[in-house]
């Protein structure tokens, strides 16, 4: 398999649960500025969208977007229990999760990174993100991961879009859970590996 990654993107997230679940892939570096791979081949003809990231699998298939791309890492590798079975409530759990995080956090910093977005605009979105990153303190409050005592992809993904918040202004270093929980999955031997291979931790 292939993923298509940019450092420090939401693709941190897949790369993370490729590590977890232990399974082979070859890391494929596709800018988000130039849009080119390291060969000068041009990341559209590959992903018409042009954002990463992409899991090509080994007979060719390509799928986008973060949230199936986990679900499909983890049910590849179940006794990982990366996540819950399907058809089950926790899986249903987990992907209440993957949307929150996908449509209330992740979404909400992509005005931050947006050089034509006003103050105003900037300032609104880090309003919000405040008020979601205080909720996510409390539903931290007496478990370990998002899912209680297992982490699963939904960390993963919370993780890579909160690394967003220190360089973007977001501050959320009073919220202590929120923090205890990010130390603990910064700790875990796949996520350190990953931020390496992405350059992101020496």
């Amino acid at each position: 398999m292939k993923l298509y990654y940019s450092p420090g993107a939401c693709s941190l997230s897949p790369h993370i649960a490729l590590r977890e679940a232990g399974l082979a892939f070859e890391p494929v570096l596709a800018s988000t500025k130039s849009h080119k791979l390291q060969d000068g081949t041009d990341y559209y003809g590959i992903n018409p969208l042009g954002y990463v990231p992409m899991l090509e699998l080994d007979d060719g298939t390509r799928l986008r977007e973060g949230p199936a791309i986990l679900q499909y890492i983890a049910d590849l590798a179940p006794t990982k229990n990366l996540a819950p079975a399907n058809g089950t409530m926790p899986r249903y759990r987990l992907q209440e999760w993957l949307t929150f995080i996908g449509t209330e956090i992740h979404k909400s910093f992509s005005p931050l990174f947006n050089a034509g977005m006003p103050e105003e605009g900037k300032t609104i979105s880090k309003t919000k993100l405040r008020s979601r990153y205080e909720w996510l303190d409390s539903q931290l409050a007496e478990k370990d991961y998002l899912m209680g005592d297992t982490f699963s992809v939904a960390d993963g993904y919370l993780f890579a879009v909160t690394n967003w918040a220190k360089p973007t202004g977001v501050d959320i270093a009073d919220l202590a859970k929120l923090n205890a929980w990010h130390a603990r999955v910064a700790a875990r031997p796949a996520v350190q590996d990953a931020l390496k291979a992405e350059g992101l931790l020496k």
